[in-house]
């Protein structure tokens, strides 16, 4: 194909009647990576909290959309399938996977129009709002972001203010609520002009290739499984209550009395300031290079800004007469300089996004299609990649041989074996939030007649059912996620990945006995980030761990008994020592520049190091005393 290539620059412009399907795939790679910049980077200023670029965002996702749509760009594709073989003819059904993927009917892109223009208008509402709690003392309004209350309910020691909190978080989605009502209606109608039942049943095929029964089987499984964690709930409640510690169940109270000193004791060793060298070099240790790509990294919380970590690709990685042309991603978190709890939130946050940007920038492929987190990626193979980077900086062999105070004293195993003879046997919780989520979002769009008052009702319901709390709580509506329609219907993505990613995890301890500083690890991962979406999901998935997917390897984590936890953490320690550290200079094959908004704060352009130094002083300008 190298050869054929070659010969595109010679090409002049001709038209879609005379196009060879060299001709084709040369016009598809370049026009269609033009469509996609104009809408990401626009994208990146909106979420950052530039809101004046709207509706050229919007435009520019029309456009996209309607290249996706082509009908004619698509029987032309497939047109010269006909007349074509080898690769030529694989990279042409690549093309024409893609285009079915999108193929929408006029009177749809109207109705798609629509909820792009009350998608804007709710993330406006939900990046510019007052945002903060009465203090239960004076009651003073203290301004205070979503993120930042959500911190403080796991880490004040004050119940009252805990409460406070818990009050303004459950007041923030009312302001928005209609909105999200007209939403999911609109979003329901375009999918049935497609001929689906509604708006999961849509994205469980475009985005998972499944039917939704598929992925509500799995979640109703895991549910069956792990249920028992709610009876330890309440036994730990009961034992709370003989040492004095009542209220466990309260939403405001449960993270805070199970973990809350833990997360002060823990909190010296992870400042925030440490996350570029923690993450320079554990990447570095590992293998892992971002193939001369560019990355823009944006991580302190901010008035206006996306509430949520995120990582996108302006750039896809191309190739132009054979050559590889670079990608570019940017990734962002919600940091909380100087805030007990915020460190170890940030930091395991940066090794998501950066995992996610690893994956797509190191991509071989030639068609752009298959070259960033859109279908036919799905969404549980784009987080899969991430999960598996943030379990690396939250595994205790990381963490006994990375973090550390401002002494250089290392981070006690003493502490996880504490923490963890009191939290283990919650240890399903994760999944219930992750099924919290998805359970709703079926249950919403699977709702004839919504109103307020349903959606409140469901919310309440589905807290109750996957927490087991002793209040009510509409916490679920400030899920960031359901209010884009890239990222609604689209949390079952984060259980699936749990489950690929304990899988991986397992092949990787069976074949080497350790990951963390693996480089043959990150030589495995880079190799299937290589293929991008070339192959569907579950074979890749088999590519990378031997086996096709299932919940075996989840199960056995979440259930393994504590002795046989901590045994096995110990023996992670010790096989670990024998692995020598990275102290050379960190070169992640990237250019990096570290930005606040539309500012520029430092860059790689030196060394890293030297980016390392110059952001470290800048954020601690940052901390709010």
């Amino acid at each position: 194909m190298k050869n054929s290539n070659k010969s595109i620059s010679k090409l002049k412009n001709p038209t879609a009647k005379t196009r060879t399907a060299i001709q084709l795939l040369d016009y598809l790679n370049t026009a269609y990576p033009k469509l996609h910049t104009a809408f990401e980077d626009a994208f990146w200023l909106s979420y950052m909290g530039d809101h004046s670029v709207d509706n050229k965002m919007n435009e520019a996702q029309k456009k996209r959309d309607a290249f996706r749509a082509n009908v004619e760009l698509r029987k032309e594709v497939q047109s010269c399938l006909k007349q074509s073989k080898g690769k030529l003819k694989s990279r042409l059904k690549t093309w024409d996977h893609f285009f079915s993927l999108y193929q929408t009917p006029p009177e749809a892109f109207k109705i798609k129009d629509d909820v792009n223009a009350l998608e804007a208008r709710v993330m406006k509402v939900r990046t510019t709002r007052k945002e903060g709690y009465l203090d239960p003392k004076t009651g003073k309004f203290i301004e205070a972001s979503e993120n930042k209350m959500h911190v403080m309910m796991r880490t004040n020691p004050d119940e009252a203010v805990r409460k406070a909190c818990f009050d303004a978080l459950e007041k923030l989605p009312l302001d928005t609520l209609d909105d999200y009502i007209e939403i999911v209606k609109l979003r329901n109608e375009f999918s049935r002009i497609l001929g689906f039942s509604d708006f999961y049943a849509y994205k469980a095929r475009i985005d998972e290739d499944m039917e939704k029964s598929e992925i509500f089987d799995i979640f109703d499984r895991i549910y069956e499984k792990t249920k028992y964690v709610f009876l330890n709930v309440r036994d730990l409640e009961k034992r709370f209550a003989k040492e004095g510690k009542v209220g466990l169940r309260k939403p405001w109270n449960f993270s805070y009395m199970l973990t809350g000193n833990f997360t002060k004791e823990e909190d010296p060793y992870f400042q925030f300031e440490e996350v570029l060298s923690y993450w320079g070099r554990s990447f570095a240790a590992l293998g892992i290079d971002y193939q001369k790509g560019t990355l823009k990294v944006d991580l302190l919380d901010r008035k206006g800004k996306y509430n949520n970590g995120f990582c996108h690709y302006p750039i896809l990685v191309s190739y132009i007469n054979g050559k590889k042309i670079p990608g570019s991603s940017g990734f962002s978190s919600n940091a909380i300089p100087g805030q007990v709890g915020a460190g170890v939130n940030g930091i395991r946050t940066v090794f998501h996004e950066a995992g996610h940007a690893a994956d797509r920038l190191n991509s071989t492929q030639e068609d752009v299609c298959i070259n960033h987190e859109y279908p036919p990626d799905t969404v549980s193979w784009a987080e899969t990649h991430s999960m598996f980077m943030d379990t690396i900086s939250s595994s205790i062999e990381w963490r006994t041989r990375y973090a550390h105070d401002d002494k250089g004293n290392r981070y006690p195993f003493d502490i996880f074996e504490r923490k963890m003879k009191k939290v283990f046997p919650l240890r399903p919780l994760g999944m219930m939030h992750v099924s919290f989520v998805v359970q709703f979002e079926k249950e919403i769009y699977e709702h004839k007649n919504l109103s307020r008052e349903v959606v409140l009702g469901i919310a309440r319901k589905m807290f109750k059912k996957y927490s087991d709390k002793s209040d009510d709580s509409i916490s679920i509506l400030n899920t960031p996620h359901i209010y884009s329609w890239e990222s609604s219907a689209y949390y079952h993505g984060y259980g699936m990945a749990d489950l690929t990613v304990s899988q991986w995890r397992e092949y990787f301890f069976k074949k080497y006995g350790y990951i963390v500083d693996n480089p043959k690890v990150g030589k495995e991962m880079t190799k299937i980030w290589s293929y991008a979406s070339l192959y569907p999901a579950k074979k890749l998935i088999k590519m990378a761990t031997g086996k096709p997917l299932s919940a075996d390897a989840f199960i056995r984590s979440v259930t393994a008994p504590l002795e046989k936890i901590l045994e096995n953490a110990k023996k992670k320690i010790e096989r670990l020592k024998k692995v020598p550290m990275h102290t050379g200079p960190i070169d992640l094959g990237a250019k990096i520049f570290m930005v606040h908004g539309k500012k520029k704060i430092a860059d790689n352009s030196k060394s890293f190091e030297d980016m390392d130094k110059k952001y470290r002083k800048w954020l601690k300008g940052q901390v709010k005393r």
